[in-house]
């Protein structure tokens, strides 16, 4: 063997030892992010006040056991059902794939349970024919496309006594009267928190919206903000940071 062809194997053998470190840290991070709990970049202000764009979140894998979807890469095996699985709570904030599209990820709040009878009826929510208690808090700063909407901040009391925040904007938009909608068995009704401004089970999947969630989709349980940015502040403005960053949401619980 030729030196040259020495040289390059002590390379090759070189390159094996660094390489091996970071794929096992690779491999590490993969398995955490798919058992234990994976990272969650909220984009969109349908889950206002309780989520705001730019959140950062932790959400728990195995809290609801594990499906076809709980890798974040897609190296699960296709198959139905769920691995330990662990029923949802009503009012709990999950992340899921989406129906229509199951490379998409949504986050909602799960309003109906299987076998639920759900319907919006002048902007208020009724379950199982019972309407669900509100109260007004305060008027709310909304923003819908880039333009402040006044809004009403309540506190919304589910059947279970599970309490949470939503915004109304009026009880006449778009989506406060709808069809009874019945859940089917092991699906699940979902919600934004920011009501006049989700896309959720309200509208049907045929229709671009989100439908009934099987619970094969359910990815997982949110429950702690590691950090929150303002994404109209570039990481770039250094000289406003101190504004682009919410110190008070940092490691705040998720409702």
């Amino acid at each position: 063997m030729d030196n040259g062809s020495s040289a390059l194997r002590r390379r090759v053998i070189g390159w094996g030892h660094q390489l091996k470190p970071t794929l096992l840290a690779l491999g590490l991070v993969l398995i955490v992010r798919t058992v234990v709990a994976e990272p969650y970049t909220v984009p969109s202000p349908s889950m206002v006040p309780t989520l705001l764009v730019g959140d950062e979140l932790i959400a728990s894998k195995f809290a609801y056991g594990y499906s076809k979807y709980s890798s974040p890469i897609g190296l699960m095996p296709d198959f139905s059902g769920r691995l330990f699985d662990r029923a949802p709570e009503r009012g709990d904030v999950i992340v899921f794939r989406l129906p229509r599209d199951p490379s998409t990820t949504y986050v909602k709040r799960l309003i109906g349970l299987p076998g639920d009878r759900i319907q919006m009826r002048e902007g208020r929510l009724y379950i199982n024919g019972a309407i669900v208690a509100r109260r007004a808090v305060s008027t709310f700063a909304n923003e819908i496309g880039g333009y402040a909407v006044t809004s009403t901040l309540y506190i919304e009391t589910l059947p279970n006594g599970r309490e949470h925040e939503i915004v109304e904007i009026s009880d006449t938009e778009r989506y406060d009267n709808t069809q009874t909608f019945v859940v089917p068995p092991k699906h699940f009704f979902m919600m934004g928190d920011n009501r006049d401004n989700s896309l959720d089970s309200r509208v049907a999947e045929t229709a671009g919206g989100v439908g009934f969630v099987p619970e094969e989709n359910l990815v997982a349980r949110a429950d702690l903000l590691l950090m929150s940015h303002d994404p109209a502040v570039s990481w770039f403005d250094v000289a406003h940071w101190p504004e682009a960053f919410r110190m008070a949401r940092l490691f705040h619980h998720v409702d």
